[in-house]
Order: structure tokens, then sequence, then C-alpha cells
């Protein structure tokens, strides 16, 4: 197993959001192991600005161009500090050579070509963004073997599977189980959910994370998402993957080897850890995270996951098992649902009939290219608008 060296120089893509600002607590609990190179955010220039003043690094990319003068401004005393807007300069930052692991914790399809230029810059890849591996599983795996780097998964399902094998390297997997929280619905029906409103929907229990994945957690998508995610990931068959609701959120996932073992990692709901694992693996740091303890949680309990109430989880098994370009029409109308249904457009329901529809109407594909991912969500997003706005309430 290769041995971590440190400091580590780390680009974090999408510094402003709940997983970039977990990872920069990470790195201030490690003084001398992480070091940043870049950072990048979406929108929020004003906590991109203090991010920068605190670390300064080499350089900073804000994706909202019209906010580019307000950030050079504010990093006009720090020469050493490059400021640049938009994809092109975000795809660019992301293959620089000053880096040793590139950090994707941006949200949604527009992670996927950075982490593209990334991994073909030859860079280690600690994944956050797992609609990288859902839009383009095939290709991106592909391409990390074509380049010899590291996929880590940051997830907490996901990270929790890769450290139950480590070590099983010659030890044939039966099948994952990913956990689920079940959402802040969990036993309701769709005529309850009919009814369900912005801010229900937003209040996880467990977890606390960006609107759109509380969202997608509430909906089951995310769950959906992550079992593509980890078909790719591990190289698993689409029959090889289960989920299970545990709503405690304890055990993170399990692994069952060929002889009917199982191995589960158990945590407390807390991101650091995964992304901690990930930035120094392959060794565990010591740190100052909250502990779990058994006297704690005197029961975990377990239940499947209803997918006849909540369609979004199945409708993501069914684009697994049609592969080509479906797992990307899944997803495009599910980002166009989700802003729909936060902009009180459109109900709960109504998301995953955006999505079953678009499914239905985009041009498959059976084996697309990168160009053909990028026209496939272009032409779903335009299929789910159209959709959403038919439904608007």
């Amino acid at each position: 197993m290769p041995s971590a060296t440190f400091p580590k120089r780390i680009t974090l893509l999408g510094s402003t959001g709940s997983i970039g600002t977990q990872a920069l607590n990470v790195v201030r609990a490690q003084p001398g192991r992480f070091t940043i190179t870049a950072l990048s955010a979406h929108s929020n220039a004003e906590l991109l600005i203090q991010q920068a003043q605190e670390f300064r690094p080499a350089a900073v990319v804000i994706g909202d161009e019209s906010k580019l003068g307000q950030v050079r401004a504010a990093l006009a005393h720090q020469p050493e500090t490059e400021v640049l807007a938009g994809p092109a300069a975000l795809a660019d930052v992301a293959a620089r050579p000053d880096a040793d692991i590139v950090l994707t914790a941006m949200v949604g399809y527009a992670g996927l070509l950075p982490t593209v230029r990334a991994i073909q810059a030859g860079k280690d890849i600690a994944l956050a963004n797992k609609e990288t591996l859902v839009v383009a599983g095939q290709l991106i795996t592909d391409l990390v073997r074509q380049h010899g780097v590291r996929l880590l998964p940051v997830d907490s399902e996901h990270s929790a599977i890769f450290q139950c094998l480590v070590g099983e390297e010659q030890n044939p997997i039966e099948k994952i189980i990913l956990t689920a929280s079940g959402g802040p619905f969990r036993g309701r029906s769709r005529e309850q959910l009919a009814q369900v409103t912005k801010a229900q929907a937003l209040k996880h229990p467990n977890w606390d994370m960006g609107a759109k994945i509380t969202i997608d957690s509430a909906s089951l998508m995310n769950k959906g998402l992550e079992v593509i995610e980890a078909k790719w990931l591990f190289g698993l068959r689409n029959e090889q993957i289960d989920v299970v609701v545990h709503p405690q959120s304890i055990i993170h996932s399990l692994v069952q080897f060929e002889d009917g073992s199982l191995k589960a990692q158990l945590g407390l709901p807390d991101m650091k850890l995964p992304i901690q694992y990930a930035l120094g693996y392959p060794q565990r740091l010591p740190n100052e995270f909250p502990r779990f303890s058994f006297l704690d949680y005197p029961q975990l309990t377990f239940e499947p996951a209803d997918t006849g109430t909540f369609r979004n989880l199945a409708l993501a098994f069914e684009a697994m098992r049609q592969a080509g370009n479906a797992p990307c029409i899944l997803n495009a109308a599910n980002e166009v649902a989700v802003a729909a249904f936060l902009r009180d457009e459109i109900g709960f329901l109504e998301m995953s009939e955006v999505v079953e529809t678009s499914l239905a109407r985009v041009s498959y594909l059976a084996a697309p290219s990168l160009d053909d991912y990028v026209l496939t969500d272009q032409e779903t997003r335009r299929v789910a608008q159209e959709l959403a706005r038919a439904r608007a309430v």
C-alpha cells in the first residue's frame, strides 16, 4: 500500500459549500499535514474571499463571472493569489501542477469536466461530487485506470465501503449494502408527501447538508445516485447493490463477502471523518472528533426502502440497469426538478414525475462519449424545464 507524504497540497473545488467548509475545518485541525493550493466557489464571493485571506492559495476561482471584480478587489493586496472566474478557469485550476489531490466538493453536473481535467493531469481525486460517476461512470473509471490515479470516495457510505475493503483485495464481494436514513418523511404515504413543504423537506433528521442534497435525501434520490456511484467505484454488477433504511445513521454501509461475512463501518453522522480519511489516505490521522458510543445508541434499527412511495430510488435503479446515458438523464432532470421545488414551483411528488417523464422522452444512447454526455445534459434540462413549467403550482 502506498504511504502518505505530508504536507499534501490540496485543490478544493466547492470550498464554500457544506463539504468544502468541513474540509477546511479538517485542514485547520491538521496543521503541517495539509496545505491549500486552490479554492473555488460558485457564487459565495464573500466566504471565498475570507477563505482565500486565511489560507492564501495560489489561485481562487469564482464561478459567477459577475463577481470577479469583487473578489479581485478584495484580494488586490494578496499578489500570491491569482483570481479567476468561469467554468474554463475552474477546469484549468483543477489541472494545476502544484496540487497532489483534488477534492471535488461541487454539487451536481458542474463537477464533471473539472474532475476529468484533474484526472487527465494525473491528480488523485477525493470525490464528494457523486454526480461525476452517476453521469459518466464508465468514462471516469476508464480515465482513472489510464492515468494511474486514485479515486478516493468522500461520501460517508462509499467511504465506509472503501474502508471495509482495505486488506480484502483478494476476497470477492458478494454484495454491498448502502444504508439510508430514510430522510424526514420516512413512513409517510404518497398522499402525505403530496402536502409536504420546502421547509419540511430541508429539515434532515441526522445530517447537516446543502439544500440540494438535503432535498435529494428527502426524496431518496440521493441514495439512488449513491447506488450508481457505488457501481462504478467498486466495479459491481447491478444485482450486487442493495439499500436498507437505517434511521440512526450510525452504520454507514456494509460489505458482504462470498463466505457470508459482513463488515461494517460505524461512526457518528459527521462528514469530517470521511473527508479526513480521503485526504490522509492511507494513514488514519488522530483527531479530536466526537467518538461514537454504543451506550448512546442502544438500539440500531433497519427496514426496507419504500421504493413504491419514494419513486426516485426505483428510477435510479432503472437508470443504472439501462446504462448508457440514462443516468445522465436522471441526474439532469433531477437537478432541474429540485431547483423548481426549491423555488416553490412544483410539489414534492412532482419531482419524480419530471424525472420519470424525462427518462422516457430524452434520446437514449447506449455508448456515449464525453461530448454526448454534454449534449444529453443540455437536452434533458430543456425537456425537464418544460415539464416543470407545465406542472407549476
